[in-house]
């Protein structure tokens, strides 16, 4: 133990108390020792780099080209992604892929390029490979949208796994975004960021890196087009990314460089090239359609650690119910656990959960339950003795299980990567619905194992089934939290067939969307946080995960009372609204910051109850096109540079824009505007764009803007749907789509078509079906007319 490490160990002891306090120290050695001898050390190295071209091999959609240290599988498939897998890697296995592969294009062709390359050619994108290995996709135009350069291993000269490191280079005017849930973004900077679920150990801000969710998904917005690479491995690594610079006509352009170096893992890519919204329709063509959430899901969710008794939780409830603000949802965290553990409850201070979970069902309130990975490691535990009889917890290297610390004390961790393990984790939720619960939020997965020092997580050379494959815990770590929602969310399917799941996760990977979504985990409270509770949402859905949203408030601290209100009104208008503050930080109820607040709360939380019926059919088209519910400005406008730079405002959909107020003391706030006629949501003022216009946001609202002709499904004054149609310009026409959803179940649903248009003084609004247009079947309540 070195000097920095015994200040750690004394650390812990003070922090979490003498027995837990030692308890980390020990899993701290346990951790080392284990690694120590069971991972081979990294020693000579080699470096290898694919050499020349040797020979090409056709294959339908593409072919294989042979140089002499490698060889290069490319693959167009029948959508116009490509796959290209060095040193033999195909498309699966992949934790990512929804299904199988898809089928390759029949009409892409391997041909001779220039210089002694090759290319291959499709409708809507060309691979060119040069006869060193460069791998080029283009526009069909002939426009180089990214270029990777010949990639290069170090090979261990006893044998192991070969780190490796794939460098390329984009246009000179591109953007970065994704990689994940990303503090600092959405729009990615110069600087490097890791690819290792994390869990900081502590609130988090803007500055901090990684944190809980991270992928291999890089979104490259261009004026050329854009384009998504993955890069399919979930092993450790990095990526440095640096944005070009153009050289005012000078011919001088720096190229954007974005820079891959993995621990190990396959060197496989897939791209796709289009505009925004084709390419994550492709994405969730690959990687599997967003899951549905209920209607309740998208409501008003409210959350503490510490509620501690029923008692509380129906003081909570019934504040919301005498105030008339709405509540979708309340969720229980470990403290309804007996002594943490999970899947139980404590019996004293929740003697009749079942009947308090029923009673809120009644007035329209579900009960949210935690889920922990970890499972106490004491005989007599049932969850414990069920794991050991099934042979469900990860071992180490040795064929000792591997413990660990967590809330219960010490610990075990199922291998998710097993399907057996999954489905026997997945009977347990039975437990859970028993007890009344509607949905499931899972917590300290990455995983999560508390050490005084060191990496707080499981041993790297930790044994996992990986399929059936075999490997460590550098291949499971990132996926660990993935295969854990699977779990989760087929138990449920199974278990009650006739409800949509309700699953979201702290940790998870590409194709997490497939099992529902996530959350922002432990962010800080301050305004920091609350740009940082926007960033993350927005990259996430930029990877391909459509539902998530922060702990309103923030996870620790007391935020003031402008804070709160700020952070409940962009809350109010991202897909997942749960207010959600940790044991030790001040309260999170609208009550508890002055009657002002309270009535501006008031106003977020109607509103957000009007919008439902907008929310579920964004739900659905996410699920139908991967579309996120949030959206960057750019959207529409990819080419749009200033849009492409602007990260504190959104669309909601394509009908609204939401500007919330991110700075303290703001009564008014600059925003950049897409192309079109926009109208403020509140006083029905006209703003054109594109350009800059500057808004008004007093304390009781955050500035909102509805597009010139969007037609908009909200809910009416007596419950029912109602549609919300905002004039179009003169000479212009508009439209919206329509979902209506029951709230659950699986039936599918049609997809309603509305357009709007002048027809002389008045403007028309028609449902478009395939035999003809006709009236629309609900009440049309039409704004803006007036405006001109």
């Amino acid at each position: 133990m070195n000097g920095r490490d015994l200040v750690r160990s004394m650390k812990a002891f003070g922090s979490v108390g003498a027995g837990q306090g030692l308890r980390t120290v020990r899993a701290a050695w346990r951790r080392r020792r284990a690694d120590s001898s069971a991972l081979p050390s990294r020693g000579a190295e080699r470096a290898r780099v694919p050499g020349t071209v040797r020979e090409v091999e056709p294959a339908p959609g593409g072919g294989i080209v042979r140089f002499h240290r490698s060889e290069l599988r490319i693959l167009v498939a029948v959508n116009g992604a490509v796959f290209w897998g060095w040193d033999g890697a195909s498309p699966e296995p992949s934790y990512a892929l929804a299904g199988r592969c898809p089928e390759p294009d029949p009409r892409a062709v391997l041909e001779p390029d220039k210089d002694g390359g090759w290319r291959v050619v499709a409708e809507r994108v060309t691979v060119a490979v040069s006869r060193h290995g460069a791998v080029e996709v283009r526009t069909p135009g002939g426009v180089t949208l990214r270029r990777d350069l010949p990639p290069r291993w170090w090979e261990p000269v006893e044998g192991g796994t070969a780190r490796w490191m794939q460098r390329s280079e984009v246009a000179a005017d591109a953007r970065f975004f994704g990689l994940g849930g990303r503090a600092s973004g959405p729009r990615l900077r110069a600087g490097t960021y890791r690819l290792w679920n994390t869990d900081p150990g502590r609130a988090f801000g803007p500055g901090d890196d990684p944190l809980y969710i991270t992928m291999p998904v890089q979104l490259v917005v261009a004026d050329a087009a854009t384009h998504l690479a993955f890069h399919d491995t979930t092993w450790d690594g990095t990526v440095t990314l640096r944005e070009g610079e153009e050289g005012a006509g000078s011919g001088h352009d720096l190229a954007g460089i974005s820079e891959l170096r993995m621990d190990g893992g396959p060197l496989r890519c897939w791209v796709i090239v289009g505009t925004p919204a084709r390419v994550l329709l492709v994405w969730a063509a690959l990687t599997g359609a967003p899951a549905l959430p209920p209607a309740w899901a998208l409501g008003h969710h409210h959350a503490r650690w510490g509620f501690g008794s029923e008692q509380e939780v129906r003081r909570i409830v019934s504040g919301y119910q005498e105030r008339g603000l709405p509540l979708d949802a309340v969720h229980l965290d470990i403290d309804h656990y007996d002594e943490h553990q999970v899947f139980t409850v404590d019996q004293e201070r929740f003697p009749k959960l079942p009947l308090l979970a029923e009673e809120l069902r009644q007035d329209g309130i579900r009960l949210v339950s935690i889920v922990d990975p970890a499972v106490k490691a004491a005989e007599g535990n049932a969850v414990y003795d069920g794991g050991t009889a099934q042979d469900a917890f990860v071992r180490e290297a040795s064929g000792r299980v591997v413990r660990g610390v967590v809330w219960p004390g010490e610990t075990v961790f199922p291998d998710f990567t097993d399907a057996r393990v999954r489905a026997w984790w997945a009977g347990l939720y039975e437990e859970r619905l028993a007890q009344g619960f509607s949905g499931f939020w899972h917590d300290m997965n990455e995983p999560t194992s508390f050490t005084a020092f060191g990496e707080s997580t499981l041993p790297r050379s930790a044994r996992h089934a990986l399929e059936g494959r075999g490997g460590d815990h550098r291949d499971a770590h990132n996926v660990y939290a993935l295969c854990m929602a699977r779990a989760g969310y087929e138990g449920l399917r199974e278990l009650a067939p006739e409800q949509r799941p309700f699953v979201f996760s702290r940790s998870g990977w590409a194709g997490l969307q497939r099992y529902g979504g996530t959350w922002s985990g432990d962010v800080a409270t301050g305004w920091p946080g609350l740009r940082a509770s926007l960033s993350l949402v927005m990259g996430l859905g930029l990877c391909g995960v459509p539902y998530s949203g922060p702990d309103v408030g923030g996870f620790d601290g007391s935020p003031s009372p402008e804070l709160y209100l700020r952070w409940f009104q962009l809350g109010s208008y991202l897909p997942l609204f749960r207010t959600h503050a940790s044991l030790r930080a001040g309260r999170r109820e609208p009550w508890e910051f002055g009657p002002e607040v309270l009535e501006h709360a008031r106003v977020a939380l109607l509103e957000r109850r009007r919008l439902l019926p907008y929310f579920m059919t964004l739900a659905h088209l996410a699920r139908r096109t991967g579309a996120p519910y949030v959206r960057p400005l750019w959207w529409s406008a990819p080419e749009d540079r200033a849009l492409r730079d602007c990260e504190d405002a959104f669309l909601l959909g394509d009908a609204l824009l939401v500007a919330p107020v991110l700075d303290p003391g703001a009564d008014r706030r600059a925003v950049q505007l897409p192309r079109g006629r926009w109208y403020d949501t509140m006083t029905e003022q006209v703003y054109e764009g594109p350009g800059q216009a500057l808004l008004d946001a007093p304390l009781s609202r955050i500035p909102v803007l509805a597009r010139a002709g969007a037609v908009i499904p909200v809910r009416g004054g007596d419950g029912g749907l109602e549609l919300e149609v905002w004039a179009p310009a003169r000479g212009r026409t508009g439209g919206g789509l329509v979902v209506r959803d029951s709230g659950d179940g699986w039936d599918e649903l049609e997809l309603e078509r509305y357009v709007t248009r002048w027809a002389g003084q008045r403007v028309v609004v028609e449902h478009e079906a395939e035999d003809g247009t006709g009236e629309p079947a609900y009440p049309v309540r039409l704004r803006g007319a007036g405006r001109g």
